[in-house]
């Protein structure tokens, strides 16, 4: 997907330098030629002769070099490639690029440039959680500078948070998805995923046992076809997927008001397992035990249906509209029931019965119930489950949806 096509990679100063040597490689195996400029502060991590062995051309380092001047100026080499990519995108470069400064040959390039910008974050929890750092994020965001990542894990440094680099193959899916490349390229995919948290007071909650995994899985794959992807996720237990716009909410009114006004979109997936029901009379402070014994009374309401609505908009309706259902008995009969009275395209269906192990592990057994009937699919990966039905998913795009 990548035959041909010219990535200018930056690669800054931070302990994540390494990963742009195997990121060179990916590149590479897809076909794409690389040429890579290396920061003072990056040369500290990695060397220009790694790099440039791994690239197969010359690393350039210096702004006022008159040999590279002279051969090939820095306008030059801004321009020359398809997309630059910085990998890793230290909180200094990015401050840089919000700033507008151009006082090295990384900035002067990124200012230089008339190409796409593509930039994979890499810093420590709480430099990337900064208010100064979310400024800048938001800056380049709306200067149309593409982000993927930075991911959630253990760090360098010891601590545990977002903050991580992209792994190279995360990159890789998001240089295709810029230039391109994929099936689901130029369309716009909204994703549901995760629990949601309904209130009783402000520390307790009703919610289910979903991990989010199935829907994490699913944006991963339609963003690897190519498809811009809006993550709308509760309080999950896997980190979000790099890539992708995430959209954090705790309550089914909040998921419902994220799809709504993510929308237009050509297609939605509710792979959320959304709470059914709110309690109504929620305490505005800790409820206490009184010494009676007695349970509080908790009223009820039911939260909206965010399938149906989606499903049954009369102006603007996605091309393609796809449920999930959880069920524990009478899986295909409930799941086709389902998918009839909330007018929804598909239906992906689940036994999640405790003994199946699916509700919060690896692997899914799912049911695909279309208009022509029911599809078993073998017990899989999550992963690889999200793999077919993106796979499905840009099938049924690509025919007109």
């Amino acid at each position: 997907m990548l035959s041909g096509k010219r990535i200018l990679l930056i690669i800054g100063g931070g302990i994540a330098a390494y990963k742009a040597l195997d990121l060179i490689r990916r590149l590479r195996e897809r076909g794409a030629s690389v040429t890579s400029v290396l920061t003072r502060a990056g040369e500290e991590f990695v060397t220009p002769l790694s790099v440039a062995a791994l690239a197969g051309e010359k690393c350039y380092r210096h702004l006022f070099d008159l040999t590279d001047e002279a051969e090939m100026g820095h306008i030059e080499l801004s321009r020359a490639a398809d997309l630059v990519v910085v990998a890793p995108a230290t909180a200094d470069l990015m401050a840089k690029m919000a700033g507008g400064h151009a006082d090295d040959l990384a900035s002067t390039l990124l200012m230089a440039t008339d190409k796409k910008v593509l930039i994979a974050p890499a810093m420590n929890v709480r430099m990337w959680l900064h208010r100064a750092t979310q400024r800048n994020i938001a800056t380049l965001r709306a200067d149309d500078i593409r982000l993927v990542g930075p991911s959630e894990g253990d760090m360098a440094c010891g601590e545990y948070g977002p903050g991580r680099m992209a792994e190279p193959l995360e990159i890789v899916a998001a240089v295709e998805a810029v230039l391109g490349g994929g099936p689901l390229a130029g369309r716009h995919v909204i994703v549901t995923s995760g629990p949601t948290h309904e209130p009783i007071d402000p520390v307790r909650y009703i919610a289910n046992r979903s991990s989010g995994a199935q829907g994490t899985a699913l944006a991963r794959a339609l963003r690897d076809l190519g498809a811009r992807v809006t993550f709308v996720t509760g309080p999950a237990a896997v980190p979000a997927p790099g890539g992708v716009e995430v959209v954090r909410v705790e309550t089914a009114v909040e998921m419902l008001a994220a799809v709504e006004a993510a929308l237009p979109a050509n297609a939605v997936i509710c792979a959320a397992a959304v709470a059914d029901w709110r309690v109504a009379n929620a305490a505005g402070s800790k409820m206490k035990k009184d010494g009676s014994g007695k349970a509080p009374a908790l009223d009820f309401a039911e939260n909206p249906d965010i399938l149906a609505t989606v499903a049954q908009r009369n102006k603007g309706r996605p091309g393609l509209v796809v449920g999930f259902a959880a069920e524990t008995d009478d899986v295909v009969a409930h799941a086709t029931a389902k998918r009839a009275r909330k007018k929804c395209d598909w239906i992906v269906a689940n036994d999640v019965r405790p003994a199946t192990g699916i509700m919060g592990g690896t692997e899914n057994a799912v049911t695909l119930i279309t208009e022509s009937g029911a599809e078993e699919w073998p017990r899989l990966p999550k992963d690889e489950v999200a793999r077919r039905l993106a796979t499905r998913i840009a099938g049924a795009l690509g025919a007109g949806g």
